[in-house]
């Protein structure tokens, strides 16, 4: 579960720390391991997951919180952290990923995407559905790519047809997870080709293909390759092309930085002649994207807690605990454009916010948003340390207070629920 749900998220720069950070999280730990009774987990299935959700979406919202914290600036820069936009996101996206310490006088620019990154695509032959071209036996082929070298080899049964040698060579090559993906393509004459590309796009001046097939060197190999012509290149990976200011740019990838401070995302080709202009967000509008984001990671943790909250009331402990947050500053947070609904959830009214930071008492403003965010991430920082606070649990005996000694019990359970729940 942890893997297929949380494994591919984008690292953060605030997934890492310094060790004075560490030493911090350290002490927590052992802070919150000696107060802690021993207790049994209540075998309700979803337990596992829960813990893990609870510990991700603090993450998350750590994240956030860190994002809009600024060493020096005051609470007006922390919610005035800057936002890129572009003037047309079907084209390129922007975002901006500087330090904050960037001249303000740093112009926008313009960028025309005059050819996208490409991957390498080898497209085999198609072939019957329900026939089998590919005599009953063993047969291998060598995967070569700029870096490694692979062996694959696949057995042909009776009784199997060419979609089912297509399918088994898609699942081995998926499988062995080494930057190609493999899918099964079909037609309308009942036929079916296997296909093969790169996830690297782009291709370097030394290089001339991204990844080689080569049968082995028997008389079966070679005619099984033939049969499958998966060995020839359709489409090879190719360079992004686009103008900066009019200056002529490539890159291997479509995500491109500029300056170390805007982060581009090219999604599709622009108009010819036609440009798109790169720059920073209005300040109303940036406050507003960054508490936006905000929200929007408070209100996951409330999403985590109401699924759990139905026959097992795993998640009714971390509902009150998050909505006790806005229901703090209640009245102060719905004078700014945060209304918090029924469900625990908070959402955002642009024109009251921009009112309350364009008016007079807007410092007032910023104290109140300041105010919440500390204590959203004082919150954070406890479930982030012990999620397994939030899981149903039957405690088994208390620590002598006498003798209080730390033990690593909480921290080996929620490592435990990864690895195996029967250790």
């Amino acid at each position: 579960y942890y893997l297929s749900t949380y494994a591919n998220s984008t690292v953060s720069r605030y997934d890492s720390h310094k060790k004075s950070e560490l030493r911090d999280i350290y002490n927590k730990i052992v802070k919150t391991n000696q107060e802690s009774p021993l207790y049994k987990i209540q075998e309700s299935g979803d337990v596992t997951k829960f813990a893990i959700d609870v510990k991700e979406s603090a993450r998350q919202i750590k994240n956030v919180i860190s994002s809009l914290s600024t060493d020096d600036g005051g609470i007006e820069s922390a919610f005035s952290k800057k936002v890129a936009t572009s003037s047309n996101e079907e084209v390129v996206t922007a975002k901006y990923i500087g330090s904050g310490k960037e001249s303000e006088t740093m112009n926008d620019f313009e960028i025309e995407v005059r050819q996208l990154a490409t991957p390498q695509i080898n497209t085999g032959n198609f072939l019957p559905n329900s026939g089998r071209d590919i005599a009953v036996g063993s047969y291998s082929f060598d995967l070569n790519t700029p870096s490694a070298s692979y062996e694959f080899q696949y057995n042909v049964n009776e009784g199997e047809t060419n979609k089912d040698i297509l399918d088994k060579l898609a699942r081995l090559v998926n499988n062995a997870d080494i930057g190609l993906k493999a899918e099964v393509l079909s037609n309308d004459k009942a036929e079916s080709a296997l296909n093969l590309y790169s996830t690297q796009t782009g291709l370097s001046n030394d290089e001339t293909s991204l990844f080689e097939i080569i049968p082995e060197g028997t008389t079966g190999s070679y005619a099984a390759m033939r049969t499958l012509g998966i060995n020839h290149i359709t489409h090879p990976a190719e360079n992004s092309s686009f103008l900066l200011n009019g200056k002529e740019h490539s890159s291997y990838s479509n995500t491109i930085t500029i300056n170390k401070t805007f982060e581009l995302t090219l999604k599709n080709l622009s108009t010819p002649g036609e440009t798109e202009t790169v720059g920073y967000k209005t300040s109303v509008d940036a406050v507003a994207d960054n508490l936006n984001e905000l929200i929007d990671s408070y209100n996951s943790v409330i999403d985590i807690a109401t699924d759990h909250t139905g026959a097992s009331q795993q998640g009714n402990r971390l509902l009150n605990d998050m909505k006790s947050v806005p229901n703090t500053y209640a009245n102060e947070l719905e004078a700014i454009g945060l209304k918090t609904t029924a469900d625990g959830k908070i959402h955002l009214d642009r024109a009251l916010l921009s009112d309350a930071i364009s008016s007079e008492d807007a410092k007032e403003s910023f104290s109140v948003l300041n105010a919440f965010k500390d204590a959203l991430n004082e919150k954070a920082t406890k479930a982030s340390i012990n999620p397994m606070n939030y899981v149903n649990k039957v405690v088994v005996a208390y620590k002598n207070p006498n003798h209080i000694q730390a033990t690593p019990y909480i921290s080996s359970v929620y490592s435990g629920l990864m690895l195996d729940r029967y250790c």
